[in-house]
């Protein structure tokens, strides 16, 4: 089959619920995706800030043929060492005391935000349900996790949602405190804002979130699932806060493109939950979580921190020269990026397509980079030359 082959066969055989770019990728090599005609492409986008690593990662391959060839799958009746010992990684390098596996961030979330509630009517009985989210968040597509998406466009089709849900603006911690009392049972934040234009929260804020659940006796989520796991240039992106929650969501990239997901909680909130109250088939199977170990042995490496954070840095110098040419705005944190501009993003990103460079959108004017963790300068350098052209004319 050729492209068009492909891409008419999914017009007839897929639900039409993705906009997708009208190529056909067929391999990646580190920072490197080719379609199926045979062009190369530098990935800025990772896989929406997935691939760690970059594509087809050595160590990563080996780990996954190693998990094939012994064991795939066994579900959670049994226990497995690659999900004990991936659970102690996360475990020794956080400030959680317990993990919960999961297939997604999604699920990550829904899982979060049942502990919460049990911890809550463990607690203080069943008045205590409400959720504080905030503007511009994005937490997931379930029913669950698009309760706490402030996002109309995700959230009207499919309505009513959850209830008890209300919504502060982001990094107004007044605001916040107006809505936080003792109907309260959890807050969720992301450090810093994906899908919402990549907005840092400030530590001013983070702290004060952290005090007011600890006056309330409200479990603090913080939303780790894009930005987390090195992405900012620190193992954790709250690092930067000084503040630890009661709960951490992860995903994107445990395993660099495996599904995985995890719940990472204090032991004031995994002594909740008991025998039964939550589960998955699937989740944490010994295949992924062998992947992921690999993936995170080499994330948590300070080496490796301090070359996303200096590369980061240089990514925003070269991006903020750009200014004047429809660039608005250059912000975010490591390797995650949002540019604004004075113009739709989605005609820039198709030039630089064109040109062999995939960016992405963080809403209708803003671009969102986020290569590989392990991208050069040398790379930067040539997404920053295409976007300089595209931005120029």
């Amino acid at each position: 089959m050729n492209s068009q082959d492909i891409i008419q066969d999914e017009a007839r055989y897929l639900m039409q619920t993705y906009k997708r770019a009208d190529i056909v990728l067929e391999r990646g090599e580190g920072v490197w995706l080719y379609d199926a005609d045979g062009k190369r492409y530098l990935d800025f986008m990772s896989g929406i800030a997935v691939a760690a690593l970059g594509h087809s990662d050595p160590e990563v391959a080996a780990a996954v043929a190693e998990g094939a060839r012994t064991l795939t799958h066994v579900s959670n009746l049994y226990y497995t060492a690659p999900q004990v010992e991936l659970a102690k990684k996360l475990v020794t390098h956080s400030f959680a005391d317990r993990v919960f596996f999961t297939n997604s961030g999604t699920e990550a979330i829904e899982g979060a935000l049942k502990f919460a509630r049990k911890r809550a009517r463990v607690g203080h009985g069943e008045g205590k349900h409400e959720i504080v989210a905030f503007n511009n968040g994005f937490h997931g597509r379930t029913m669950g996790a698009l309760s706490i998406t402030s996002k109309g466009i995700y959230r009207e089709p499919f309505t009513p949602l959850v209830p008890g849900v209300r919504f502060a603006p982001f990094n107004d911690l007044a605001a916040a405190r107006a809505l936080i009392g003792p109907a309260t049972c959890a807050v969720v934040v992301e450090p810093v804002q994906g899908e919402g234009g990549i907005n840092a929260a400030t530590p001013e804020f983070l702290r004060g979130l952290r005090a007011l659940c600890d006056e309330h006796d409200v479990t603090l989520i913080f939303d780790e699932i894009q930005c987390g796991l090195g992405r900012t240039g620190t193992l954790w992106a709250h690092e930067a806060a000084g503040v630890h929650p009661d709960i951490m969501t992860l995903a994107k990239p445990l395993a660099n493109g495996l599904p995985i997901g995890a719940i990472l909680v204090t032991e004031k909130v995994a002594a909740t939950v008991g025998y039964g109250e939550h589960g998955s088939t699937f989740a944490g199977g010994p295949l992924v979580t062998r992947a992921a170990s690999v993936v995170f042995d080499r994330v948590a490496r300070p080496e490796f921190l301090a070359a996303v954070a200096k590369n980061g840095a240089y990514l925003r110098q070269r991006l903020q020269a750009l200014a004047g040419g429809h660039v608005l705005a250059v912000r975010g944190s490591g390797l995650l990026v949002g540019v604004d501009l004075d113009i739709p993003a989605a005609g820039v990103i198709a030039a630089a397509r064109a040109r062999g460079l995939l960016v992405i959108n963080a809403g209708e004017i803003t671009l969102r980079i986020a290569p590989p963790l392990i991208v050069t300068r040398e790379h930067i350098d040539a997404a920053a030359d295409i976007l300089g052209d595209c931005l120029s004319v």
